[in-house]
């Protein structure tokens, strides 16, 4: 990401206004006060400061590298990659949070819903704080 793709948006916030490359379909998404915060952190990064980018980026198969190197340094028994954090954003950070399957959808740039639903299993506290609102409507 650029530094031209943090744009205010018409709610006053800080949004990120891009284009995702596998389908060039247009991503807009609020920034959150901790992505905000990772910015900051690297802001006076050499590959920032000389270069027009907000973080400085390895490739996804570095990435996924030294993904495997932190599990076998943790002793973690799961396979950590780039995917694997869609994966988790999808349902641990968002569906689980409360929000919606449609907002969930846009944010990973999919443009139908059922592809999102593959990501996107329900799980059970998720169902038992829905059906908590259900009941306090009722």
């Amino acid at each position: 990401m650029k530094k031209k793709h943090i744009q205010i948006g018409m709610d006053g916030k800080k949004w990120i206004h891009t284009r995702r490359m596998k389908t060039n379909t247009a991503l807009r998404i609020p920034l959150l006060e901790e992505a905000e915060r990772i910015i900051e952190k690297y802001r006076n990064h050499p590959k920032v400061c000389y270069n027009d980018i907000l973080l400085p980026v390895y490739s996804n198969q570095k990435t996924n590298q030294y993904l495997r190197e932190i599990t076998k340094i943790l002793k973690i028994n799961k396979k950590l990659s780039f995917h694997a954090a869609r994966h988790t954003l999808a349902t641990t950070v968002t569906l689980a949070n409360g929000v919606p399957i449609e907002t969930v959808s846009k944010l990973l740039s999919h443009t139908k819903l059922s592809t999102t639903q593959i990501y996107a299993r329900v799980i059970d506290s998720k169902i038992s704080n829905d059906m908590d609102i259900l009941r306090s409507k009722l």
